[in-house]
């Protein structure tokens, strides 16, 4: 199981967002029968094996074990990650694209970078599954408390020009087997979480 999958199909999208559909992808973090499923859920098992079924057909879930139980094959099922990314890809005909107005003070544009980097770094995870292979990638997530306006204003100044710097110093155009590699660094207000909110 991973800890994170992106969904960038459609129909896939859809599926996972059904409540019901949702619900039983958060108890599958752990390995659970139809039966197991419908006592947790209160719902009949066959409604809870319908709903089984379809997301399995569209890859959320995957059959760990199967157990015979009498005349009954139990099958354990498990979500294909703890948790899920819907890409912009899977709206493919209005996901969002920053080029269309970069503006780096903008947070639309902002959410529309956010909404390229889940894309891209889905395609990334997907062709490395295929090949077996790791993503070479790096993030660093952090909290600034600012004083002022004006020292966050001088802040994003600083940082703009230390990672213009930076860019500057390793980006080489001529390397011939070289990998072009995205920067993205944003800077926003912090969101509470739920348990600081009270909620």
């Amino acid at each position: 199981m991973f800890s994170v999958a992106v969904i960038e199909d459609a129909a896939a999208a859809e599926v996972s967002l059904d409540p019901v559909r949702a619900r039983l992808l958060a108890e599958l973090v752990e390995p659970a029968s139809a039966t197991m499923l419908a006592a947790r859920v209160g719902l009949p098992r066959q409604k809870v094996n319908y709903h089984l079924r379809t997301l399995e057909s569209h890859g959320l879930v995957e059959l760990v074990e199967e157990r015979r139980k009498g005349n009954v094959t139990e099958r354990m099922m498990r979500a294909t990650a703890a948790s899920y990314v819907i890409s912009p890809a899977a709206l493919a005909a209005v996901q969002p694209d920053p080029a269309a107005a970069p503006d780096r003070l903008s947070a639309r544009w902002l959410l529309a970078v956010a909404g390229r980097l889940v894309r891209d770094v889905g395609v990334l995870i997907t062709g490395a599954a295929k090949a077996k292979q790791r993503v070479a990638t790096f993030a660093l997530d952090g909290e600034v408390r600012f004083a002022s306006a004006a020292d966050r204003a001088a802040f994003a100044e600083e940082l703009a020009t230390a990672v213009t710097t930076l860019v500057a110093k390793y980006h080489d155009e001529s390397a011939e087997n070289g990998r072009p590699h995205r920067v993205v660094v944003a800077v926003h207000p912090s969101v509470p979480e739920e348990s600081d909110r009270g909620v």
